[in-house]
């Protein structure tokens, strides 16, 4: 019973000292199927990012991240990233959640709104929306789903 324990570990060892190629190979191959997975999970990511105006700041930096999964509703994500430039601190916001689509924006038919938070409390959600002409150009939207009326910048632009 010694012997068979001491071989065991005898060959555990000689197995531990394979080349760090092989290692390198099966992390390699791992991390593929990791981003493989993800991808899958997450689908095809859109990035807008702008600077929209702030009152008693310089500007808030935005990133959204719109996820769109398997095509599911369920699968609908988004990251929306808030940075208040030119305060101290500066202050970064992050809000995570569910988004669902809706046809028409203004007087487009065929523009496109995103409701963030479409499941949650209506003072929860937010509003962004494209014209069927200019997809690349999101606008903020007001709660009544409109574009902000101003002579100031309210939209992101896609990222390419």
């Amino acid at each position: 019973m010694k012997k068979i324990v001491l071989l065991l570990v005898v060959a555990c060892q000689l197995m531990s000292c394979n080349s760090k190629k092989e290692d390198e190979t099966i992390q390699n191959a791992s991390e593929a199927l990791e981003n493989e997975s993800t991808e899958n999970v997450l689908g095809e990511v859109m990035v807008y990012e702008g600077l929209l105006p702030c009152a008693d700041c310089e500007g808030i930096e935005t990133v959204l991240k719109i996820y769109q999964g398997d095509g599911t509703i369920e699968a609908h994500t988004f990251e929306l990233t808030s940075i208040y430039k030119g305060k101290q601190p500066e202050e970064k916001v992050v809000i995570e959640g569910n988004y669902n689509l809706e046809r028409g924006l203004e007087k487009d038919p065929d523009g496109t709104i995103y409701v963030l938070n479409y499941d949650r409390p209506e003072a929860d959600q937010i509003f962004y929306g494209y014209l069927s002409s200019n997809p690349d150009n999101l606008f903020l939207l007001n709660k009544k789903r409109e574009k902000i009326k101003s002579k100031l910048n309210y939209f992101l632009t896609l990222n390419e």
